[in-house]
């Protein structure tokens, strides 16, 4: 910029005069008006374009993001249909599991007593089942005994059954008559074709159940000899 400092405008005046001067110093304003001007012009219109591209490009990524939107909503809408679908199918088969299991298990107890001929001969422990009662640690068990001898006699004798476990952290095995009011005359049993046998019983609190072992005892009588069944189940609750 040092060049400017040099101008010195009375050099020009006198050299140019007046008219010329003042001549060249208009046309110096107008040019750069006119610069200013194109410039200017340039810039805006530069700016108007890139505003429409910008404007273009967001509407765009605005009508994506609609349609995006509505595809995740109908996904959404499909994935619960499926879900639905998909209970409804997984509680039908589990009612027709449990259906077809309680009909083969039937079917399977009066088949033992009424055509033993499928089974071995003697008496048979059908089913040990134990639930949980109301009361913390209280259990019910239900035992189901079936005679099995073609020449049916009754079938005498009384069922023993045992909690195997860990009491405090250690091995032990807790005797039903231990454990609950029943005696020994309330386990005993005398049928022909089959009997039920019920009772409770209530668990220390530190006791963790295992496995359960029932004994059938034929008491030794006229009619029978002595014989021990014995039937050992995982602790199962109903």
């Amino acid at each position: 910029m040092n060049w400017l400092a040099k101008i010195n405008l009375t050099v020009v005046t006198e050299r140019l005069g007046p008219f010329k001067s003042a001549l060249f110093l208009l046309i110096l304003i107008v040019l750069c008006l006119f610069v200013g001007y194109r410039l200017g012009n340039f810039y805006h219109n530069f700016q108007l374009t890139t505003l429409e591209q910008q404007k273009s490009r967001l509407e765009k990524l605005y009508q994506q993001q609609a349609e995006q939107v509505e595809r995740i909503h109908t996904l959404e809408v499909e994935l619960a249909v499926e879900q639905l679908a998909s209970q409804n199918a997984q509680a039908t088969l589990k009612q027709m599991s449990l259906d077809h299991y309680q009909v083969k298990k039937e079917l399977a107890f009066y088949e033992k007593v009424m055509a033993p001929e499928k089974e071995a001969d003697g008496l048979v422990i059908d089913s040990v089942e134990i639930t949980a009662s109301q009361s913390p640690k209280h259990y019910n068990f239900k035992v189901v005994l079936v005679q099995q001898e073609l020449k049916r006699r009754y079938a005498k004798g009384y069922v023993d059954l045992v909690v195997i476990g860990s009491l405090a952290n250690k091995p032990s095995q807790l005797k039903l008559t231990n454990i609950s009011t029943l005696t020994k005359k309330d386990l005993v049993f005398s049928f022909k074709y089959f009997q039920v046998i019920e009772g409770s019983f209530t668990l220390p609190e530190n006791f963790a159940p295992e496995k359960i072992q029932l004994s059938a005892i034929l008491s030794k009588t006229k009619w029978q000899k002595y014989q021990k069944l014995n039937k050992t189940l995982p602790w199962i609750l109903e």
